[in-house]
């Protein structure tokens, strides 16, 4: 995903003021994360995204030639490394006023980081009233840090590493997820560069889980997504270990809830629910009373749907 960007439009003239404005999704951890048998160069890298209605916005104003990119919080730096790669690829002067705000916490696992390069790098286009495709959204995102797949809409199969789409898997029913957060916060790319690499036997099983998760988001299938979601936070105990799980999972199996996931990179942990079962508001009570009792941090998030046809499965949007 390296190599040299191409100016893809100029932008169109205006006030140098103009203004550009974007959001973003974040995730709750992912459905599943590991590695596929490597192949030609593929190091096998994979997660699948579980989109979430919590959100990054981006406000950029262009600034005057000279002044830079100044960017608010001061410390979100690659923000405004993202933001000076969009004005140069694009061939603006490098100068303007970034604003972030939203409603994702850092490090805890809901791709906040992510988030935020790619709100910021829609807005700048925005303020530049030029296109900005996801593939070459991509190839700045690389420049800069490996990167959840939020940039897709829908559920996808996405290499965060190489920083570029696997593939379209669908969109799921909403779902409730009672979120526990273990505390803390964790550096995502500092852990991940940590790790051992995934052995061949590891491999090919998330080579069959991502197969079968492929089959269930296209079937719509929540409780063959929550299983499989499932396995993957239990498998993920020997690289990011929950001390919550254990109980976490008692906790979802006693409730009859869809499923757990995780934050495989980060904090949290969540008890899936299907608001459409018929006994969902006695078991979300139950999950919220059993939650509590844990002595951690709970707080509630809804899944996010999409225009099926932006996510048809196997095929790669340009934006």
């Amino acid at each position: 995903m390296t190599g040299t960007l191409t100016r893809a439009a100029t932008p169109a003239p205006g006030h140098r003021r103009a203004v550009g404005v974007s959001t973003c999704y974040g995730t709750f951890g992912e459905l599943l994360q590991g590695a596929l048998p490597p192949s030609g160069g593929d190091d096998g890298d994979f997660l699948v995204t579980l989109p979430i209605a919590r959100w990054a916005t981006a406000r950029f104003t262009r600034g005057t030639p000279g002044s830079g990119v100044r960017v608010v919080p001061a410390h979100k730096s690659k923000a405004r490394r993202m933001a000076t790669a969009v004005l140069e690829t694009f061939g603006a002067p490098p100068d303007g006023d970034l604003v972030l705000d939203g409603d994702l916490p850092e490090g805890k696992g809901f791709a906040s980081s992510s988030a935020d390069l790619v709100a910021t790098a829609r807005a700048v286009a925005n303020a530049l009233s030029v296109p900005l495709p996801e593939p070459l959204l991509e190839r700045l995102l690389a420049r800069i840090e490996p990167t959840d797949g939020v940039l897709h809409p829908g559920v996808v199969a996405f290499d965060h590493r190489a920083v570029r789409l696997r593939s379209r898997l669908g969109s799921l029913p909403e779902a409730v997820i009672v979120g526990v957060d273990e505390g803390g916060e964790i550096d995502t790319v500092a852990f991940n560069r940590a790790l051992p690499p995934f052995g061949r036997g590891r491999r090919q099983e998330y080579a069959a889980l991502l197969e079968r998760m492929a089959d269930a988001v296209a079937r719509r299938d929540l409780r063959a997504v929550g299983a499989l979601a499932t396995r993957s936070a239990l498998l993920n105990q020997d690289r990011c270990p929950k001390r919550a799980l254990e109980a976490v999972l008692r906790i979802a199996l006693d409730v009859g809830a869809v499923g757990v996931t995780a934050a495989h990179s980060g904090t949290m942990l969540g008890i899936v629910l299907d608001p459409g079962d018929p006994g969902y508001r006695g078991r979300f009570a139950a999950t919220l009373d059993a939650c509590a009792d844990l002595g951690h941090e709970v707080t509630l998030h809804r899944t996010l749907g999409f225009d099926d046809r932006r996510t048809a499965t196997g095929t790669r949007g340009e934006g």
